[in-house]
């Protein structure tokens, strides 16, 4: 009667190289120069969140992701108060007519949102309050565009 071939097992194969390269990498000190080693990490006491990476990663880059509704609103404040800075009518009424067509592309998105009070801005009434922070209380010019 032969004795059966113990057959050495896959795992404890990948296991043993993965210990051992790690072990190699701790001894060069690899590790050491990770960026954050030594410190807390961040949030690890918050609640438990699935997307937490993809919010740190947004927030780290910069980006906003917003319902365009939503980000038509931001947009509206942000453009008046720009043009409160801008020298000429011919700028303010450019920027204004390209705020109201960034608003109607907002309610027609497929992306849903509340829409409530976002609602294009009446150039002429915006280009008088322009025209009126500027201490020119003159009738109302309009210049075509």
């Amino acid at each position: 009667m032969t004795q059966p071939n113990p057959k050495p097992k896959p795992i404890e194969k990948f296991e043993s190289l993965a210990e051992r390269r790690i072990r190699e990498a701790q001894a060069e000190g690899h590790f050491d120069r990770l960026p954050g080693f030594g410190k807390p990490i961040p949030d690890i006491d918050g609640p438990d969140d699935e997307n937490w990476w993809i919010k740190s990663k947004l927030r780290q880059e910069g980006l906003v992701v917003l319902p365009p509704i939503l980000q038509a609103r931001r947009d509206i404040e942000r453009t008046l108060e720009a043009v409160q800075s801008m020298h000429s009518e011919h700028q303010v009424r450019r920027a204004l007519q390209s705020l109201n067509e960034r608003i109607r592309a907002a309610h027609f998105s497929p992306t849903g949102g509340p829409a409530d009070g976002v609602r294009p801005v009446d150039v002429q009434v915006e280009i008088a309050r322009w025209r009126a922070s500027r201490g020119d209380s003159g009738p109302l010019k309009i210049t075509p565009p």
